[in-house]
């Protein structure tokens, strides 16, 4: 792989909240291998996983192997510099920045992001408005490397991107997600056991799709169980 543009995936096993988390469980596959999957469902860019030099992230490299996805490693606590490493490793123009505590990210929102940044020639583009932990970044590989020789601050460092938004030479675009996938309320991310027992119900209520679902039936599965557990409350509260 070289040139152009790819989604880099952040994870490690390290997680302080939920260790582990990124080889958990979620209706038979890891919580990686369903942010692989959506992440190349229909965007057509490659996914590379950016991960630490850790012992620990081996067993993840190994699942990242199995998923056919090609593996860079880099700092524990340095995440931007393992995007730095991306960029300069494979000769990318763009990254789309992802991270795999998102088992329902939407899988149009890599190539809605990259296009947009593309055509308006900005250096950072985010979709506004999609339910918690369904989003990516856009970013062009000119940004991410300024970014990287200048962000001192850790939560630079560590959240990537925050650096490039305030940054007055780079360009970022806020976009409004489509109607459809307009709710914010919703929590699809996955940062405690509380998130991964709920995605665990949420792909049960899908059930099994041949194909990677649409991130608006998530949502609608969402609001049925909201609608079953609250009028599980109502009957309680009758008795």
């Amino acid at each position: 792989m070289s040139g152009g543009a790819a989604i880099v995936l952040q994870a490690r096993m390290g997680s302080t909240r939920l260790p582990g988390k990124s080889l958990a469980s979620i209706g038979g596959r890891s919580l990686v291998a369903r942010a692989v999957e959506r992440l190349r469902a229909h965007s057509g860019l490659p996914v590379v996983l950016a991960t630490t030099t850790l012992p620990a992230d081996d067993l993840l490299c190994d699942e990242a192997r199995q998923l056919g996805i090609e593996v860079l490693r880099g700092p524990a606590d340095d995440v931007l510099a393992r995007y730095a490493v991306a960029v300069s490793a494979l000769g990318l123009t763009a990254v789309v920045r992802a991270t795999a505590d998102n088992p329902a990210v939407d899988f149009d929102a890599p190539r809605r992001t990259l296009d947009m940044l593309r055509r308006s020639g900005a250096d950072y583009v985010v979709d506004r408005g999609l339910p918690l932990g369904a989003t990516v970044e856009a970013v062009s590989a000119a940004a991410l490397v300024r970014a990287a020789g200048l962000a001192t601050a850790a939560n630079d460092r560590e959240h990537v991107t925050p650096y490039i938004r305030r940054d007055s030479r780079a360009r970022a675009l806020d976009l409004l997600a489509p109607l459809t996938l307009r709710r914010p309320e919703l929590r699809f991310t996955v940062d405690t056991a509380d998130d991964l027992t709920a995605m665990r119900r949420l792909y049960a209520e899908l059930g099994p799709p041949a194909a990677p679902a649409p991130l608006e039936q998530f949502i609608l599965a969402a609001d049925r169980l909201h609608a079953r557990a609250t009028a599980a409350q109502i009957g309680v509260d009758a008795r």
